[in-house]
């Protein structure tokens, strides 16, 4: 996933799997995976999140100017990539 020049690297698919997964038999009643890219890392961080309205609180990568910024947007349940503006 993400193998393209537009991220910063490729990330495996079954990492990103495991994230949906845990993210489905949690106890908590999470809805969404965000996919973070950590600058000072290196590296991709799941954030799993209940409401939809907290992919706000997190600037695009590419726009990012933080240490953090999200590359993507993934509802847990139906595995659909979430578009945001």
């Amino acid at each position: 996933m993400f193998d393209s020049s537009d991220y910063p690297k490729p990330l495996d698919e079954s990492l990103f799997n495991s994230w949906l997964e845990n993210g489905r038999l949690s106890k908590i009643s999470y809805a969404y995976l965000l996919i973070i890219w950590d600058e000072l890392e290196g590296n991709y961080l799941p954030l799993l999140v209940e409401h939809r309205d907290r992919i706000s609180d997190y600037e695009q990568y590419g726009n990012s100017t933080g240490r953090e910024s999200l590359v993507a947007a993934y509802d847990l349940y139906s595995e659909s990539r979430i578009t945001f503006v």
